[in-house]
């Protein structure tokens, strides 16, 4: 499972640099840029698909420690996974969600403390509520690690 993340890390590294080098030319580097994202994409999925189906049973040094192991997995891994990826969702979710706000809100406070700085405190709560929202998608996401 480690191997997969290995070969993993190099990719995204050579996309990069093949994505920065196609950034300085001409029209063609746009769909370069697309060609790459869509490699990338399919890399993704076939990393997740190796990570996701490789099991347990291959780190176990014994025989029987492999089924006990197998065992334990095949008894809570529907439930176990269903709870993590709603957990990553919600947290992944509410943090763009809450970027998003703080950029537009972020924005207005600074144009109105430019014209009236007394209304700094104000604004600045206005803020601290849009990143409340990322606080709420992390507290679900707790809520859902507990429960798995």
């Amino acid at each position: 499972m480690i191997a997969a993340w290995l070969i993993g890390v190099p990719v995204v590294a050579v996309a990069a640099v093949a994505a920065r080098l196609a950034a300085r030319r001409d029209r063609r580097a746009v769909y370069a840029l697309a060609g790459i994202g869509v490699v990338l994409m399919v890399g993704a999925a076939v990393l997740l698909a190796v990570v996701a189906t490789a099991g347990p049973a291959g780190a176990a040094a014994g025989a029987g420690a492999a089924k006990a192991v197998a065992a334990a997995a095949a008894a809570g891994t529907a439930s176990n996974t269903g709870a993590l990826i709603g957990a990553a969702i919600a947290v992944a979710g509410s943090t763009i969600g809450a970027g998003i706000a703080v950029a537009y809100v972020g924005a207005a406070a600074l144009a109105v403390m430019s014209e009236r700085p007394e209304l700094f405190g104000r604004a600045m709560v206005i803020v601290g509520l849009a990143e409340g929202i990322a606080i709420y998608g992390l507290i679900i996401g707790i809520i859902l690690i507990g429960k798995a």
